[in-house]
């Protein structure tokens, strides 16, 4: 059942995703207010053209992506489509907390700066409310196909 309303969430969270690896996840502005280091999900970039690596939100979000796209071809089997499902949510949840350490293990290496975060923070929420709505529209399919069964 790939044309069901579950599996658009799932590409919509996996697209999320993509979108989220491509831009930055915010900036560090330092107290003269001019010199900004941008934090992407690859790595660092400082203003003095050093880069450091964060390879590992990286592999997060690409694994996050493609559990997702997988996961919209498993519609033959409702309950690892529901597991996986929860498991991208967790996932994505893990993605945060690296972030968060990333961001405030990063912001001591520095010095003076400050944290603003930008539009790439925010779309690995939308994912996890996506892969949501998904998990609701795999659980009312498997309750329907049970009852279904259940008038035989």
């Amino acid at each position: 059942m790939i044309q069901r309303i579950q599996s658009v969430y799932l590409l919509l969270a996996a697209v999320a995703v993509v979108v989220a690896i491509c831009i930055s996840i915010g900036t560090y502005v330092e107290a003269d207010g001019i010199t900004t280091h941008v934090l992407k999900p690859l790595g660092i970039s400082f203003a003095s053209g050093e880069f450091q690596s964060t390879w590992g939100l990286l592999c997060l979000l690409i694994l996050s992506a493609v559990i997702a796209v997988t996961t919209i071809f498993l519609y033959h089997n409702r309950m690892l489509q529901i597991r996986m499902t929860i498991f991208n949510a967790v996932l994505l949840v893990g993605y945060y907390i690296a972030a968060a350490v990333f961001i405030f293990s990063l912001k001591d290496g520095i010095g003076d700066v400050s944290f603003r975060p930008g539009i790439g923070l925010a779309l690995p929420a939308v994912s996890i409310i996506l892969c949501y709505l998904a998990f609701r529209g795999i659980y009312r399919d498997e309750v329907m196909v049970k009852a279904a069964d259940r008038l035989r």
